[in-house]
Formats: structure tokens, sequence, C-alpha cells
């Protein structure tokens, strides 16, 4: 039940080192947060997609990265719009897109294990401060591969609903998706105690 998203590839960003893709993530999550112009932050969307081009991804790839969000992001669109204006609403909307994108292809590009093994190096000085790298790096490695396993939930309850004659309403969806994502992030807990 439990996949991984990485798809094999000879891209230079299949190519890069997993600590270089992690740490570029993490300088363009502190970018993406600080800018607060709509029009860069459109320019900045527009550049993650071509990154998926660069790594030999098609633009429906980038695109099929972002369903699963596609809600969530219409909720915050619309309080953002109520609560502010359209422009406050449709940066929340471009930052997180934009974000979503760009930790979309760390982890279409980077092995699972590898991305494991690089925190654990990088979290190994903290160790001193009760911090265990191994632990991290598995509760980390879970949930990254825990990911497709929810896309693969949320695909069978609509199905069961569509089966049962089930309306369409987002509560009638939710209730069960809330239930079977709580019963695997249990197994996924218990993976964790029993490996530690």
């Amino acid at each position: 039940m439990i996949g991984s998203l990485y798809r094999p590839g000879a891209s230079p960003l299949h190519r890069a080192s997993p600590g270089g893709k992690l740490a570029a993530l993490a300088l363009c999550g502190t970018l993406v947060v600080l800018v607060g112009d709509p029009l860069l932050m459109v320019a900045l969307f527009c550049l993650s997609l071509a990154l998926f081009r660069a790594a030999d991804f098609s633009l429906v790839t980038a695109l099929r990265q972002m369903r699963p969000a596609l809600p969530v992001l219409a909720v915050l669109f619309l309080f953002q719009l109520w609560a502010v204006d359209v422009s406050a609403a449709a940066l929340v909307v471009l930052r997180l897109g934009t974000l979503l994108l760009l930790a979309a292809l760390v982890t279409l590009t980077t092995r699972v294990s590898d991305m494991t093994e690089t925190l654990e190096r990088a979290l190994g000085p903290f160790r001193r401060f009760g911090i265990d790298p191994e632990r991290v790096g598995l509760a980390i490695s879970l949930a990254i591969r825990f990911l497709p396993a929810l896309g693969s939930v949320l695909a069978e309850v609509r199905e069961a609903q569509r089966a049962r004659g089930l309306d369409r309403s987002m509560l009638a969806l939710l209730v069960p998706l809330l239930l079977r994502t709580l019963k695997m992030a249990d197994e996924v807990a218990e993976a964790i105690d029993a490996r530690s």
C-alpha cells in the first residue's frame, strides 16, 4: 500500500546530489515565502513548471502533482478572497502551488533511500541533543512513501461512493478518507516504534 514517488531518469536533476536538491528546496521555500508580488510569484510558479520539463517530465505530470491539493488550494483562495482581496488570494495559492511543485520535483527525482541517508548524515551532529537521526530519517521516509497511498485511498473512497450511489459531497468523502488515513498513520507509527 505504501509506494514511492521516485521516477528513474537521466536528467541533470536526477543526477544532482540529494543534499543539494534538499538545500535548494529549503532555499526556494524561503524565497517563495518572502516574495510579496503576485506577478513575481507567477514567474516562480512558471519556473517550477520549467524545472519539470528540465527533468524530462511533462507539464501534465507537473499539474497532476497538484491535483490532490486542489480542494485545499480552492478553500484557501476563497477564504483569502473573502478576508483580504484577490491579490492576496492569488499570492497564497501561487506560493503553496510553487512549494508543492518544487517538493514534488525533488521526490520525483530523488530516491527515498538517498534522501533518508542525506537527512540522517545532516542530523548526525544533533544526536548529542537527544535527536535520533535514524528515527527522523525513517519518519520522513515513511511520510514520503505515505503520499501515493493517500492518493490511492482517495480514489478507492470515490469509487466506493459511486458504486453505492452516494452523493459527491465533500463531507461524504472526507469522513471515510479521514478514518482510513488515521488507520494508515497508526500503522506507520507502529512501524517507527518497532524499528526503534
